[in-house]
């Protein structure tokens, strides 16, 4: 979503870090050039004023001034000026020891409420919680079977009262059951409804009220600009919130609201939405996300993501099958498999330092799911002896592939070519000492694989 200011950004520094020594001008011409992106990308125009302030109240001191990298300073001042303005610090879902966590999800009605309470839930599920979901919404008997669906699918249970049933009968139902049961957090969805509709938002609070939960959590689309400030204070002094859920961070807007929400409307943000599938939901670290803007990669998501998708088993039979020189086509096409679980290509590549311009010549997630489709369906083309010795496929076989998996002969000797390459270096690796600490090259030709 921030690409463009990345990219704006990172050029406005490039041409600083280019003057050696800087004065008050200097300063002043570049924060200009900051300002003016930050507009442009939707940030609220009080938070571009107060954080620009706060940037050179340090940038024209003696840290700079006096410092033998200037334009390194200026751009750790502003990493650490941005990280303030997005929260300082992450805001965890608040503790409850005794009896389960509430969490009530609230929201405008097409903000992606249903799907955050699966994805939420999902993500509690991953962390070693039970986690119980509440179809409160009964006024749209869709978002029941959407929530239940989305619930078997993740072998989350699911309390259903029924669409004729309130949604304060539907509390009273649920809190009386989770007496009986191990539940060690419970997620209400409820009804979206519009902040200025005064008969609905009685209701939350009567919902709110009745349940006392834990967290009062607003999902907020970060794709609707500066309405989704003005949404969440409105909310927030209606029914007081705990957090905001950011959804759809991964879009092509603009995405300023995501720098000014926290600032404005003085709710932390806990969680972003990065995507469709269900593990798309991230917690929320401000220098993280400070870190992405300004080009300098996100590596502590990346290794968690990949922490959660690559088994220490699966990671030691690869590095073994690696050292031996024994990789072949049905390993990278595992691997490619995991690498998908952990999102697209490039919100991958945007986590790692300085990607900024690769990430905009990359495909987008839909181009890389075909180019997966088409190399998946040519290694499955193949017989178990041509996956483990590629070397033994001649013309006649390459042809055969070729119509068995629905490609031309050209996609077929592509891809064995790039395998080829890629075993080439997977047989250097393996004779070297420290493995693991080469897993960044690996992983740059099997993105090439593509």
């Amino acid at each position: 979503m921030l690409d463009d200011l990345t990219q704006r950004l990172t050029r406005i520094f490039h041409v600083l870090d280019g003057k050696g020594k800087l004065g008050e001008k200097e300063i002043d011409d570049a924060l200009r050039q900051v300002r003016l992106a930050l507009l442009e990308a939707d940030v609220n125009f009080r938070v571009v004023k107060e954080f620009l302030s706060r940037v050179r109240e340090r940038a024209v001191g003696e840290e700079v001034m006096r410092s033998l990298t200037p334009a390194q300073q200026i751009i750790k001042i502003v990493h650490e000026e941005l990280s303030t303005t997005l929260g300082g610090e992450s805001s965890p879902l608040s503790q409850v020891d005794g009896h389960p966590a509430v969490i009530l999800l609230v929201g405008l009605q097409g903000s992606g409420k249903t799907t955050t309470a699966a994805k939420l839930a999902l993500w509690l599920k991953r962390s070693g919680q039970r986690p119980l979901l509440v179809a409160a919404d009964t006024r749209r008997p869709a978002a029941i079977e959407q929530l239940k669906l989305l619930g078997a699918q993740q072998d989350i249970p699911v309390y259903d009262g029924g669409f004729q049933a309130s949604p304060l009968s539907v509390c009273d139902g649920v809190l009386q059951m989770i007496e009986k049961k191990e539940f060690t957090s419970v997620i209400f969805d409820t009804q979206g409804r519009l902040h200025v509709d005064e008969a609905m938002m009685g209701e939350l609070a009567d919902i709110k009220a009745k349940v006392c939960p834990s967290d009062v959590l607003l999902t907020v689309d970060a794709m609707t600009g500066q309405d989704a400030v003005k949404i969440a204070q409105e909310f927030h002094n209606r029914i007081g919130l705990t957090g905001l859920i950011l959804t759809k961070m991964d879009g092509d807007a603009r995405g300023g609201a995501a720098l000014s929400i926290r600032f404005v409307s003085g709710v932390p943000i806990k969680f972003i939405g990065v995507g469709e599938k269900m593990d798309a939901l991230e917690l929320f670290h401000p220098d993280r996300l400070a870190s992405r803007i300004l080009g300098m990669g996100d590596m502590l998501t990346l290794i968690e993501k990949a922490e959660g998708n690559f088994s220490e088993q699966q990671s030691r039979e690869i590095e073994k099958k690696v050292r031996a020189g024994e990789f072949d086509l049905e390993n990278l096409l595992e691997q490619m498999r995991q690498l998908y679980k952990m999102g697209s290509l490039s919100s991958l590549v945007g986590m790692l330092p300085g990607s900024s311009k690769l990430v905009s010549s990359l495909p987008d997630d839909e181009e890389g799911q075909k180019r997966l489709k088409k190399m998946e369906a040519i290694i499955l083309s193949m017989t178990p002896e041509e996956r483990h010795s590629p070397e033994i496929i001649d013309g006649s076989r390459r042809r055969r592939i070729a119509r068995g998996s629905g490609t031309i002969l050209q996609d077929v000797n592509s891809l064995l070519n790039q395998f080829r390459e890629m075993r080439k270096l997977t047989r250097i690796l393996g004779k070297q000492k420290g493995t693991k600490k080469n897993a960044g090259m690996l992983g740059k030709y099997l993105g090439r694989s593509r």
